[in-house]
């Protein structure tokens, strides 16, 4: 289509853009334009996830260097902390309300020790997942990158903290006489299993804590009583024997019980398998995997929210 007209005798031809009368979209499409910061395909998510692991490392790292680097004894904390908690605890049910019965007084310090450092993995990836991205809106808002990068690195720092942990815990365990045995090789697939486990969560509360930062100050109570349902003090089978079978196992088929009694089957050597829910691998297996790939899926499916409005 032109159009012809004269101007001083000069005719002056006008003829339309091929792009005229396109939408914004099909103009988009037309030059493969994307809109910025939109999700990409679950795909390509894991792939630029992969792509960004020795940042998701380092930014861990780094964080937990930083954590105690204002306080005199610096990563000693990391030890000292739950160290404490656990004698808090043992002074109050261990002395006052007897919940080691039935256990040894060697038996039950190592029972309480390992519960809590375990459990304390679980609370400080909650912790630190919930405010994954409110607490670094400066960094979401300022660069790209894959936003669960964020809620997997906090979750890897816990871990890290935890293994160092470990080395007093099997010092422990060596003082009250339980040596290194096959079943101490039962503590690596536990541990990677939680690490999972605590990275879905971790995804999970990230997303309503972006959304929510308010759920931050909730958890503390949302964690004390999953802390005193998980038999972190107490021996379940112990102290609920004669009690109906179904809420025994209910509590028994907790996670962060689950994951506990793995890593005291382990470790302890008085710790029977009596003290296990049947199928304890198949349950713990599916916490790990559907909590991991169930909250993955969740965060990533608000990925292009984060750090807007």
């Amino acid at each position: 289509m032109s159009e012809t007209t004269h101007d001083g005798g000069v005719a002056v031809s006008d003829r339309l853009s091929p792009d005229d009368g396109l939408t914004a979209a099909e103009l988009a499409t037309k030059y493969g334009l994307s809109v910025s910061g939109a999700r990409p395909g679950l795909g390509e998510y894991v792939r630029q996830l992969w792509g960004r692991r020795h940042f998701i490392l380092a930014f861990s790292q780094a964080k937990l260097t930083a954590q105690y680097s204002q306080a005199k004894l610096g990563q000693l904390w990391q030890v000292a902390t739950p160290l404490l908690n656990a004698l808090v605890y043992y002074m109050i049910f261990g002395l006052i309300l007897k919940a080691g019965r039935g256990m040894s007084l060697d038996t039950y310090i190592l029972f309480l020790v390992t519960g809590v450092f375990v459990f304390t993995f679980t609370q400080s990836s909650l912790m630190a997942g919930v405010r994954a991205i409110s607490g670094n809106l400066g960094l979401v808002r300022a660069l790209h990158f894959p936003r669960a990068s964020l809620p997997i690195s906090f979750a890897l720092q816990q871990l890290q903290q935890l293994l160092f942990s470990m080395i007093v815990l099997f010092v422990m365990a060596f003082g009250f006489g339980s040596y290194p045995s096959m079943s101490w090789l039962l503590i690596v697939p536990a541990l990677v299993l939680q690490f999972f486990f605590n990275t879905g969560l971790a995804l999970i509360v990230a997303r309503m804590g972006a959304k929510t930062p308010d759920l931050a100050q909730l958890m503390p109570f949302i964690l004390r009583t999953w802390m005193y349902a998980s038999g972190v003090m107490f021996s379940i089978h112990t102290m609920l024997a004669g009690k109906p079978e179904w809420i025994v196992r209910a509590l028994q088929l907790n996670p962060a019980a689950v994951y506990m009694d793995l890593m005291r089957f382990a470790l302890i050597k008085d710790y029977g398998a009596e003290n296990l829910p049947p199928h304890v691998w198949v349950i713990a297996l599916f916490w790990a995997v559907v909590v991991f790939v169930g909250g993955f899926v969740y965060f990533w499916k608000a990925e292009e929210r984060y750090g807007r409005g």
